[in-house]
């Protein structure tokens, strides 16, 4: 016998993958990542036996229930899969999944629906960050149409808006983990940055690239991956993450000018392979960085001192956009705005089955610990 579970599948922003209402799912945390490897198909290179995509930005999972907080609606915790370890992540959060939790939160009546448009107070638990999320629901219905474009996404569809609250020292609890803006790992200048997302910043020319590869031909590189993942780990250990070989976090990025009217380039890796486009997080992380002095961001991007406005990162699809207000300052910390406008879809509602030797689908009080 199989266990069939309720699932949704959605695209938020550049990424895609299944969504759940938590109290859907096993009670416990290894039951719980049980069933959502074998929802995904993994460990299997190509996902075969599951509804993965054999990729890391369609090997991600979204569980949201309503949340207990008085400043949120709804709490999202999220879930990397990874395709060839049974490997369940839920340390990092994902910005462009995120998209999607507010229109899914409206539909599965989590949240009830305003005619215009619809605020949606999300809690990620993974970072223990606030984000508030617009939807567009005229009729008190969610929209998908619409003629918001995102470099990445073929066609348009309706915006959903996106404002990060609270996201510096999203896993790390400081703005620059090590406690400095640039380091040094086997002879490579490196920033480590903790805004949405932990990320290891790195200067593309310093690997003989020029940050404008695309995203298959900087996979292709395995040596420059190999020395990529050995500087990864070794900053982990430096920001306080411990041994960070098994985890995606921190992400990494090769940095570089911009060729096409943005404030700076980026090459983001999620960490195995290169992002096709750019994640959101990644966004928020390297456009504060370029305004933090003496990071490897900040010696390429252009800034004014706590700038406020459009900063566009190039990637390897086009272009992303955040509307970006922060002072890091004289040591001052503060971010009042990270905001971006992105689009998500509904794609499939229904069931997804797992083999009952995996969950016999007995109800449990869902957890929503990571």
């Amino acid at each position: 016998m199989q266990t069939k579970i309720p699932c949704v599948i959605m695209r938020g922003g550049t990424s895609r993958g299944p969504f759940f209402k938590l109290s859907d799912l096993p009670g416990d945390i290894p039951t719980r990542d049980a069933v959502l490897l074998s929802v995904m198909g993994s460990p299997h290179q190509i996902q075969v036996d599951g509804i993965g995509g054999a990729h890391s930005v369609t090997s991600k999972v979204a569980m949201v229930s309503r949340s207990k907080r008085s400043d949120a609606d709804v709490d999202y915790l999220f879930a990397q899969v990874q395709i060839n370890e049974s490997i369940v992540d839920t340390r990092p959060n994902c910005g462009n999944m995120l998209v999607a939790v507010g229109p899914f939160a409206i539909e599965a009546g989590l949240v009830p629906a305003r005619n215009g448009e619809t605020p949606v107070r999300i809690f990620n638990v993974n970072t223990q960050s606030l984000v508030e999320a617009i939807v567009q629901t005229p009729g008190g219905l969610v929209n998908y149409e619409g003629n918001a474009a995102i470099d990445g996404v073929p066609g348009t569809a309706a915006p959903v808006g996106i404002n990060f609250k609270s996201a510096i020292g999203s896993v790390t609890n400081k703005l620059l983990p090590t406690g400095k803006p640039s380091d040094v790992i086997d002879g490579m200048e490196v920033s480590c940055v903790d805004v949405a997302m932990p990320i290891v910043l790195m200067h593309a020319e310093a690997f003989g690239k020029t940050g404008h590869e695309s995203a298959v031909e900087l996979d292709a590189d395995r040596k420059m991956l190999e020395r990529m993942e050995t500087i990864r780990v070794k900053a982990g250990v430096l920001m306080g993450m411990g041994d960070v070989s098994k985890s995606v976090v921190p992400k990494m990025a090769l940095l570089s000018k911009p060729r096409n009217g943005g404030v700076i380039a980026s090459r983001y890796f999620v960490p195995e392979t290169c992002h096709k486009a750019h994640p959101v997080t990644g966004t928020v992380c390297i456009a504060a960085a370029c305004a933090i002095p003496g990071t490897v961001a900040s010696q390429i991007a252009s800034l004014p001192p706590a700038p406020q406005g459009m900063i566009r990162i190039e990637h390897p699809q086009g272009m992303i956009m955040i509307d970006l207000d922060v002072d890091f300052t004289d040591g001052k910390q503060a971010l009042r705005r990270a905001a971006l406008i992105r689009t998500a879809r509904r794609i499939f509602e229904g069931s997804v089955f797992v083999p009952g030797k995996v969950w016999a689908g007995q109800k449990q009080p869902a957890k929503a610990a990571a």
